[in-house]
C-alpha cells in the first residue's frame, strides 16, 4: 500500500510541477494603489496556498493550546475537590468500573 501511495503522490507532484511550469506568465498584483508587484502566476498561487496552510496550522495550534489549558484547569479542580462520601456519610463499598472499561 505504501508503494501505491508513493506512486500517486509522485504522479500528483509531477502533474502540478508541469502545470506550474506552463503557467509562468507574469501577473501584476496591486495593493490598494500603493504598491504593485509583478511575478509569475505559479509563484503567486504557491504563496497563496502556503499562506492558507499557515493560517490553518496557526488556528489549529491556537485551538490545541486552549483545549490543553481547559483540560489542565479541569484536572486542577478535580484534584482540589474533596472526596464525596457515599450514602449517610460512609465511604462507598464498591467502585463502578470506568465507562470505557465496560
Amino acid at each position: 500500500m505504501t508503494a501505491v501511495r508513493f506512486a500517486v503522490a509522485a504522479a500528483v507532484f509531477v502533474l502540478l510541477l508541469f502545470a506550474a511550469l506552463s503557467n509562468t506568465d507574469p501577473v501584476t498584483l496591486r495593493f490598494m494603489r500603493v504598491a504593485q508587484v509583478e511575478s509569475p502566476l505559479a509563484f503567486v498561487v504557491f504563496v497563496a496556498f502556503a499562506a492558507g496552510v499557515g493560517a490553518g496550522l496557526a488556528a489549529g495550534a491556537w485551538r490545541n493550546v486552549r483545549l490543553r489549558r481547559h483540560l489542565a484547569r479541569l484536572r486542577r479542580e478535580r484534584r482540589a475537590a474533596p472526596a464525596r462520601p457515599g450514602a449517610h456519610g460512609a465511604a462507598p463499598a464498591h467502585r463502578e468500573p470506568p465507562i470505557d472499561a465496560v
